[in-house]
């Protein structure tokens, strides 16, 4: 059976929880960059209980932060060209539809953008997994950290923010403070990584509206023009 009913209310349902949750993923990606700009770059004191202490650059060598960029174009587009943007579409829409009975050309144009926007999700929510799992279990080489004091950054391994943080609070800090700091942000950290879930779920969910929508308007025009041909049937044959 067909949908007969319009779907720009749960559209604009869904639409709203994706443009809060897309702006929640780029206020804790923001807080994470503005760490790692200031307080993230230490220096970490580091006080082992069988040796000397000594200072810890707070950024590696080999940091990865392309998965952060990632998520944050996401959010980005999720929040302004679809939230936005969509706010635009839904009202042009039933504007169009209240007005002249049919569907704007704003609202097959904005579906597109669902669809760029999802897809652009998806990329995130994989290449931030995939690159947070190949990074992680290690751990930082004292020895190593101790013979590269700053400005000097630790050489060894490749290491995303999270990673990275997650080692260096499990190290021997000399400042209680510094391993509370590192503690919330890593929380940070992991909290947009795994709300990239949710908003890549509300994505799907909106698309799958869209379309939905977008079928029932098609099959609507398709089924009134097929009903005008069949009353303008018989005059045709009269003029004939």
């Amino acid at each position: 059976m067909g949908l007969t009913r319009s779907l720009l209310l749960p559209i604009g349902l869904v639409l709203f929880l994706l443009a809060v949750d897309a702006a929640i993923t780029m206020g804790l990606v923001s807080s994470m960059v503005s760490f790692l700009h200031h307080r993230g770059r230490g220096p970490f004191a580091v006080a082992p209980p069988d040796g000397s202490p000594f200072l810890l650059a707070g950024l590696p060598a080999n940091l990865v932060v392309n998965q952060g960029h990632t998520t944050n174009a996401a959010a980005g587009t999720a929040l302004i060209l679809v939230g936005f943007g969509g706010s635009i579409a839904l009202w042009l829409e039933r504007r169009a539809r209240k007005k002249w009975d049919r569907s704007s050309a704003c609202f097959y144009i904005w579906a597109v953008v669902v669809l760029l926007s999802w897809l652009l999700t998806l990329v995130a929510l994989v290449y931030t997994f995939v690159e947070t799992a190949k990074t992680a279990g290690q751990a930082v080489d004292l020895a190593v950290a101790r013979a590269n004091p700053p400005p000097a950054h630790y050489p060894d391994g490749r290491w995303t923010p999270e990673n990275w943080y997650a080692a260096v609070r499990g190290l021997p800090l000399a400042s209680a403070d510094q391993r509370r700091v590192i503690g919330g942000y890593l929380t940070i950290m992991r909290g947009w990584r795994w709300n990239l879930v949710p908003m890549f779920i509300l994505g799907f969910v909106l698309l799958g509206l869209v379309v939905l929508e977008v079928l029932r308007t098609r099959r609507r025009d398709f089924q009134r023009v097929s009903m005008v041909e069949v009353l303008a049937e018989p005059f045709k044959r009269a003029s004939v």
